[in-house]
């Protein structure tokens, strides 16, 4: 049986809800954690099984309306209409018509900044860290808020209300091994359609792809994506885990990147969305994280950038800094 690529038909959502009364295959486009695109294979059936549990963790019942301004071209967007029509929801296009919305880190963030009317609505976000601060500021707005970890390869890994209190998802089993995350999950992909990418399956039926990670207690914490990481005179530094520190001690945005360095391989940078945090970044930094880990430099950017999907665009920010692009927030 060949996949439906639903990306090419002109309602990717009844595209799938069609595979899905099929019992076919889904042939999704992403761009995993590369800029490279992949065509990810899946049974409809690995997305329609996990509607039942979406439903009860977001309350989207039929008498829900539901925006996802996203493009559908991303699969976390496609993923949220495909289960709001599944289950009889309106889809809206404007968030204040909603009860839900499914928005990245970045999109909430801007809802904030434009004083959208966020009371007894439920926002999904996902695509990237829901900090604790941005989900505290998105309750004290009104907004119930539910976080979802996963991949286009995995779907669902982990669920709960920001990055700080993600449980494994139901009927999927997370395991740590060698600071990797893998998942045994009914929900998983059957890989690619051609060539190879970070998603791998072991003996046992566990998968992953490469994502870092701890698990304590039951909480999952994703400490980088596959890719996120800066290679610094030998040491390998998680940027998640240099941000969640940066972002504990400053109450706003840091993203950390990697810049070129002809004798180390990469200088650690932080940027930052306030500069005025800079004293306390810098401290926290001294205090709190490895030699390794501290960043060498320090750039402002009020506002960073995101990519067609939402999501904060990492290597622009990367691209910029490089290029001697971004302001100084300071020197070492």
């Amino acid at each position: 049986m060949l996949p439906t690529d639903v990306t090419a038909a002109a309602d990717p959502v009844a595209a799938v809800l069609d595979a899905c009364d099929r019992g076919g295959l889904l042939a999704l486009r992403t761009s995993g954690t590369t800029d490279r695109p992949r065509v990810v294979v899946r049974t409809a059936a690995s997305w329609a099984d996990s509607f039942t549990h979406v439903s009860a963790l977001t309350g989207i019942d039929g008498a829900a309306r539901v925006c996802v301004p996203g493009p559908l071209a991303a699969t976390m967007n496609l993923f949220a209409a495909v289960h709001a029509r599944s289950v009889g929801a309106t889809l809206v296009d404007e968030p204040r018509d909603a009860t839900h919305l499914h928005l990245t880190p970045a999109a909430l963030t801007a809802e904030l900044r434009s004083g959208t009317d966020l009371a007894d609505r439920t926002v999904v976000v996902a695509g990237d860290r829901l900090t604790r601060d941005l989900a505290t500021r998105a309750r004290a707005a009104g907004a119930t808020t539910a976080h979802y970890y996963g991949a286009a390869e995995l779907s669902f890994v982990a669920w709960g209300t920001d990055e700080e209190d993600l449980r494994p998802f139901p009927d999927v089993a997370v395991d740590i091994r060698d600071g990797r995350i893998w998942a045994r999950s009914p929900f998983l992909s059957r890989g690619y359609a051609e060539g190879e990418g970070p998603f791998v399956v072991a003996a046992d039926g566990a998968a992953t792809v490469g994502d870092r990670g701890r698990l304590a207690d039951g909480v999952l914490t994703v400490t980088g994506r596959g890719s996120d990481a800066v290679v610094t005179g030998g040491a390998t530094v998680l940027v998640g885990e240099v941000e969640a520190a940066l972002r504990r001690a400053i109450g706003s945005d840091v993203l950390v990147v990697g810049l070129p360095h002809p004798r180390l391989g990469a200088l650690v940078a932080a940027v930052l969305t306030d500069p005025a945090a800079l004293p306390r970044a810098r401290e926290a930094a001294r205090t709190t994280l490895d030699p390794a880990q501290r960043p060498r430099r320090w750039f402002a950017l009020p506002q960073l950038p995101v990519t067609a999907t939402g999501k904060v665009d990492r290597a622009a920010v990367a691209e910029l800094a490089a290029d001697g692009r971004l302001a100084p927030a300071g020197t070492p």
